[in-house]
């Protein structure tokens, strides 16, 4: 079996254009399915929307990239610094379904770490919702640590 060519691909600004109502769809139903109540999520949408693609164009210092394996779109990284430059975060990474379990997140992120350390990142970070246990693996599996864990419990 050969190894596929995993690579990072910027999004045109029409691509972006494209993905910003998939990705923010996806973010919506993560935030509610995470505990938020759907107007608490319509609110963090907007307020993400605002911040970093105040124009329908991702802010200056950001990337978007297309994950690709092979000449398949598998999915998309949006990488970029926190406001001190050496932190760098994993604002949003999707691997599709028909892709996943085959090593291509963790790939992913070994490109991220990459670009971040290219860009004079010292550190990257995350977020990752509680149920999402596959993920969480991956990430531990890479040397991430946990710094924060926000729970509740419905009443």
């Amino acid at each position: 079996m050969t190894t596929p060519d995993i690579r990072l691909v910027p999004k045109s600004d029409d691509e972006v254009a494209r993905w910003l109502p998939v990705a923010m769809s996806a973010y919506v139903q993560s935030r509610i399915r995470a505990g938020d109540s759907p107007e608490q999520a319509a609110a963090a949408e907007q307020t993400s929307r605002e911040q970093f693609f105040p124009d329908g164009r991702l802010i200056e210092g950001h990337f978007l990239f297309t994950v690709m394996v092979d000449d398949d779109d598998a999915g998309w990284l949006w990488i970029g610094p926190t406001l001190d430059g050496a932190s760098w975060y994993i604002w949003d990474i999707e691997v599709h379904e028909s892709h996943r379990g085959r090593g291509v997140g963790r790939a992913t992120m070994l490109l991220a770490e990459d670009f971040a350390r290219s860009q004079g990142g010292t550190t990257m970070r995350l977020n990752v919702f509680g149920y999402n246990t596959p993920a969480i693996r991956l990430y531990d599996s890479l040397g991430y640590e946990t710094t924060a864990i926000h729970k509740q419990k419905r009443l």
